[in-house]
């Protein structure tokens, strides 16, 4: 199963609107509300695919009961860890004219102990020798210090699994000093991070790898994705074509990306991200806009996108054209081999 660490979780709310209009009065045309925080997203998406995910996650007050509830009735399996301060609410105004408005409260004050409670209830489900991988994405809440980030990394470094860190801030500086397998931001939490200023990508991406990264990988949005390591820089353009709502795109991409290098003979802490993961990302990231809210996809939308990207070009020098060598039989050159056709719900380990 792949461990999904919320640091950040909400309950997201998306109202859909004819037209957004600021400072005038507007009748709301729908409601979604659902579980939400990145990594929740991720787990979702994960399960949607088919692969197994328990999530471990800080709750608080109402809006943390209701989240538990809504897990429960989605069969997502969790462990929530009790907090005295309220989960936070994002709302998310989408229509068919404009970009969407997001409103994200800044989360609840977590106290070191309870922290600990997080960090212990990490460190048993990673010793259970039932996690084949780690994923912490999202936001820290206010004042919680980024060394627990590095915490859980080093742990899944010590079981040789893969470890993925979508944060931004001191919280991704901190997952790579801690060796994490990849690093996830988008380019702007990157540039960020790294203090780098104008767009100069690869530096930042080198100043992340510098500290101990293994791979980072950079969202780009429309356009594409990209895998810097040492060696390089491997990139795969966006799905062109694709509009709605790109709420959860990024979060979706890192499930495509974690689904594709689980699939792989050689995952671990150390699975180089090759052309297939990048194209599964890219693909997951397409499905996810076609979908009214964050932590869905169409899999028949990712199949689809699989099969007619295959042959993009471009990448490191020396990588084969068109992708990876060794692309199945009878199938799209480059294009990774996904099962996508089975359900597979988890349930609470011992």
């Amino acid at each position: 199963m792949i461990l999904v660490v919320t640091p950040n979780p909400a309950v997201d709310v998306t109202y859909r609107v004819a037209e957004q209009r600021i400072g005038e009065t507007q009748r709301v045309q729908g409601v979604a509300r659902r579980p939400g925080g990145k990594g929740l997203n991720v787990a979702r998406v994960l399960e949607d695919a088919g692969r197994s995910t328990y999530s471990v996650l800080p709750l608080g007050g109402g809006a943390g009961r209701w989240l538990a509830d809504a897990l429960d009735q989605l069969g997502l399996a969790h462990s929530d860890v009790a907090v005295t301060g309220e989960t936070r609410t994002t709302v998310t105004v989408v229509d068919d004219v404009a970009h969407p408005t997001m409103f994200g409260e800044p989360g609840p004050l977590v106290s070191p102990d309870e922290w600990a409670a997080v960090t212990a209830t990490v460190d048993r489900l990673l010793d259970s020798g039932d996690v084949d991988a780690l994923v912490v994405s999202g936001s820290l809440p206010s004042g919680t210090d980024p060394a627990l980030v590095a915490d859980w990394v080093r742990a899944a470094r010590r079981q040789g699994l893969l470890s993925v860190a979508d944060c931004s801030g001191p919280a991704l500086l901190a997952a790579a000093s801690a060796g994490a397998t990849i690093c996830k931001p988008n380019r702007a939490e990157l540039l960020e991070a790294t203090g780098i200023t104008g767009d100069d990508e690869r530096s930042g991406a080198l100043r992340l790898l510098e500290r101990g990264a293994c791979t980072v990988v950079v969202s780009r949005g429309a356009e594409g994705i990209a895998a810097h390591t040492a060696a390089g820089v491997l990139e795969v353009p966006a799905i062109a074509g694709v509009t709605g709502n790109p709420t959860g795109a990024g979060d979706a991409a890192t499930a495509g990306l974690v689904t594709a290098l689980l699939g792989r003979p050689d995952r671990g802490a150390a699975v180089p991200v090759e052309r297939d993961a990048l194209r599964s990302a890219a693909a997951f990231g397409a499905a996810a806009v076609l979908r009214p809210v964050a932590g869905e996809v169409d899999l028949d939308a990712v199949r689809r996108f699989l099969r007619t990207e295959g042959s993009t070009a471009g990448g490191v020098a020396g990588s084969p054209a068109g992708g990876v060598a060794g692309s199945p039989a009878g199938g799209v050159a480059g294009a990774p081999h996904l099962d996508l056709t089975h359900d597979h719900r988890s349930g609470s380990p011992a």
